[in-house]
C-alpha cells in the first residue's frame, strides 16, 4: 500500500515536470520580454527613449550605477532566456508537441512569437557590445599603445585583458615588425633621469591629471569589488547548491527509498568491517567494566542482550552513513554544475578576477614570489605531500561511501605529484623566467 502510494506521488510529480518541460520555450520567451519590456521602459521614462547610456551627464554617478545594475541584470536575464528558448524548441520535436496537445498545453501563434522575438532583438540589440565587454572595457586596466576601438572585437578583447607588465623587463613578442624607439632609450644631451622628471612634472602640472587619478582609483576599487564578490560567489554558491539539494531534493529521495528493512546497511565490506570491530570493543568494555566492578559475573542472556541493543544501534548509524554517502554524491553532481554555470554567464567577471590577480602576483615582491613558489611545491609534491594526499583521498572516499583502495591510492601519489612537478616546473621555465627572471634567481637561492 505504502509503495503504491508513493509510486502514484512519483507519477504525478514526474507529470508535472513533463507538463513543466513542454511549457518551456513559452515561458522563457515570455520572460526575455518581459525583460525587455522593463528595459524599455527605463528608457522611455529616464532617457527620453534613447538607449540607457552609462556616460550620460544627465543624472549623478550613484543613478547611473543603479540604472547600469538594472540594465545588466536585465540584459542576462533576456539573453539567458533566449538562449533556453532556442535549446528548448530544438529539443522539442513532433511527439512532444502532441503530447501537449493531448495535455491542453496552448502555444503561442508564430506570428506573435515572431513579433516578440523582433521587439527582443530591437532592444537588446543596441546594448549587444556594451553587455559583453561593459565590465572589461571599463575595468580592466589596458596596456599602453592600444588603440580605443569603436568596436572591440575577439582578438582586440584579448589584448585588452591581457595582464600589463612591467616597463623594464623585455618580452619576446612574435611581431617582427620594427618599433619605433623612444626618447629615453636614445642616447641624448641630458641624462635619462632629467628627462623623466621633466615628464613627471608635466603630468603634475596637467590640470586633467587629477580627474584621472580619481578615475583611475574609482575602476581599481570597482575591479576590486567585483573580484571579491565573483570570488565568494565561486564558494558559497556550490556550497548552498550542495546542503540545499542535500536537505530538500536528494535527501527526501533517498530516505524514502532506502526506508525499507530489505535495503542493505552497509555500501562496502569497509563499513561492515569497521562495525564488527566496534561490536567486539563493546563486548570487551562490558566485561571490562563488570571485572573492575566486582560485580557478579554477566550471564550469557545479559551479554546477548546488551550486544543485540548495541548492534541495532551500529545499524542505525550506519544505515545512516550509507545513505548520507550515497546523498553526497548525487549533491557534488548538482554542486559542480551549479559552478560551472556560475563560469560560463559570467565571463566578464572572469576577465577583471584575471586583471585583478595578475595585478596582486606583479605587485609582489621578488622574495614573497618566491616564497609563495616553494610554499606551495613543498604542500603539493615535496618531500611530505604524499601523506597529505593519502589523507585526502581516503576522506573522499569515505565521503561518497567508496571503500578506501590501497592500491589506487599508492599508484595516484606515486604519479600525479611527479605530474604536477613537471608542470610546474616547465611553467617556471617557460612563462616566469621570462615574465620575471629575479624571482626565479631568487627562488633558485632560495630553494638551495
Amino acid at each position: 500500500m505504502k509503495n503504491s502510494v508513493f509510486s502514484q506521488k512519483i507519477y504525478s510529480f514526474l507529470l508535472d515536470a513533463y507538463r513543466w518541460y513542454l511549457q518551456t520555450p513559452e515561458r522563457s520567451l515570455d520572460q526575455a520580454y518581459d525583460a525587455a519590456l522593463k528595459i524599455k521602459e527605463i528608457e522611455n521614462k529616464h532617457f527620453n527613449g534613447n538607449k540607457i547610456d552609462i556616460d550620460s551627464a544627465m543624472y549623478s554617478k550613484s543613478v547611473m550605477d543603479y540604472f547600469e545594475s538594472d540594465l545588466k541584470k536585465l540584459l542576462k536575464t533576456a539573453k539567458m532566456r533566449l538562449t533556453e528558448f532556442r535549446a528548448s524548441r530544438w529539443f522539442l520535436d513532433e511527439e512532444n508537441q502532441k503530447a501537449a496537445q493531448k495535455a491542453n498545453i496552448e502555444h503561442l501563434s508564430p506570428s506573435l512569437v515572431l513579433e516578440k522575438l523582433n521587439f527582443i532583438d530591437q532592444v537588446i540589440s543596441k546594448y549587444t557590445i556594451i553587455s559583453d565587454q561593459i565590465t572589461s572595457k571599463a575595468l580592466v586596466a589596458k596596456p599602453p599603445n592600444i588603440p580605443d576601438d569603436p568596436v572591440i572585437s575577439d582578438n582586440n578583447l584579448l589584448r585588452v585583458n591581457a595582464p600589463s607588465l612591467p616597463p623594464q623587463i623585455p618580452t619576446q613578442t612574435s611581431d617582427k615588425r620594427p618599433k619605433p624607439k623612444l626618447k629615453a632609450d636614445t642616447m641624448g644631451v641630458l641624462p635619462r633621469s632629467i628627462l623623466s622628471t621633466i615628464t613627471r612634472l608635466q603630468v603634475e602640472l596637467d590640470p586633467n591629471s587629477e580627474q584621472e587619478v580619481i578615475q583611475n582609483f574609482r575602476q581599481a576599487q570597482r575591479r576590486t569589488i567585483i573580484s571579491i564578490r565573483f570570488i565568494l560567489l565561486l564558494v558559497i554558491v556550490p556550497l548552498l547548491t550542495h546542503q540545499i539539494a542535500k536537505s530538500f531534493v536528494v535527501g527526501p529521495l533517498v530516505e524514502e527509498f532506502r526506508d525499507t528493512e530489505q535495503m542493505q546497511i552497509f555500501l562496502n565490506a569497509e563499513m561492515e568491517e569497521e562495525a564488527l570491530v566496534e561490536l567486539q570493543r563493546f563486548e570487551e568494555k562490558l566485561k571490562f567494566e563488570n571485572f573492575i566492578r566486582n560485580a557478579p559475573p554477566l550471564l550469557p542472556n545479559q551479554i546477548e542482550i546488551e550486544m543485540k541493543k548495541r548492534a541495532v544501534e551500529l545499524a542505525e548509524e550506519f544505515r545512516h552513513e550509507s545513505s548520507n554517502a550515497i546523498k553526497n554524491v548525487f549533491a557534488d553532481i548538482l554542486s559542480v554544475g551549479a559552478f560551472i554555470w556560475l563560469l560560463l554567464v559570467s565571463k566578464s567577471s572572469i576577465a577583471v578576477i584575471k586583471d585583478f590577480f595578475d595585478r596582486i602576483v606583479y605587485g609582489l615582491s621578488d622574495s614573497a614570489k618566491a616564497f609563495i613558489i616553494i610554499l606551495f611545491t613543498d604542500i603539493f609534491v615535496g618531500f611530505h605531500s604524499p601523506h597529505g594526499w593519502e589523507v585526502l583521498l581516503e576522506g573522499v572516499s569515505r565521503h561518497w561511501g567508496l571503500p578506501a583502495n590501497r592500491d589506487f591510492i599508492f599508484l595516484f601519489i606515486a604519479t600525479f605529484p611527479v605530474i604536477l612537478d613537471t608542470i610546474f616546473k616547465y611553467w617556471i621555465f617557460r612563462y616566469l623566467n621570462r615574465i620575471s627572471p629575479s624571482a626565479v634567481a631568487t627562488y633558485r637561492n632560495m630553494n638551495e
